[in-house]
């Protein structure tokens, strides 16, 4: 029974990863089905209340970091309110219409097109677009070490305590 149990958690690590290039998968929410599966699967036990504190705080970050990237460049280099949120919806648009390589075309796109509509300056439209690319270039990179992270943490308290 044990051995199906760790199965289904790794699978569930491996499944976390995959909401990276299909954002409508819930990344670190897949990641706590692991963890949960590990709770009452094989010990309720051995994970700690300071990892689960950990955990929490690292999912909220995870959330964090995808705002803040997006807001920052987003900002920086002078978009609008639709263009931030053109870039969330075409994100998860772009997962399904050309995986894995629409996550990065069809936003910067889209939000191109809107910034144009919006501010009417070529310029300003690519450097808005190309600011969406970098900003979810690098949440999602500060995501999967987040997520790095957190899956370490649990294998150690795992390890540990068998």
């Amino acid at each position: 029974m044990a051995i199906l149990v760790w199965t289904g958690i790794i699978l569930l690590f491996i499944v976390s990863f995959i909401g990276f290039i299909f954002p409508i998968v819930p990344s670190v929410l897949v990641l706590w089905a692991g963890f949960v599966l590990y709770y009452f699967g094989i010990s309720k036990e051995e994970l700690s209340v300071v990892f689960w504190i950990a955990m929490l705080l690292f999912t909220v970050l995870t959330f964090i970091a995808d705002f803040l990237a997006n807001s920052y460049f987003v900002k920086k280099y002078g978009g609008s309110k639709w263009g931030e949120w053109t870039a969330v919806v075409a994100i998860i648009a772009g997962s399904f219409i050309m995986p894995p390589f629409g996550i990065l075309i069809v936003p910067f796109a889209a939000v191109l097109l809107v910034e144009l509509i919006i501010q009417k300056n070529v310029k300003t439209a690519f450097l808005v677009a190309y600011a969406t690319l970098i900003a979810f270039l690098s949440g999602t990179l500060a995501k999967v070490v987040i997520q790095l992270m957190m899956i370490i943490w649990f294998f150690l308290e795992a390890i540990i305590s068998l």
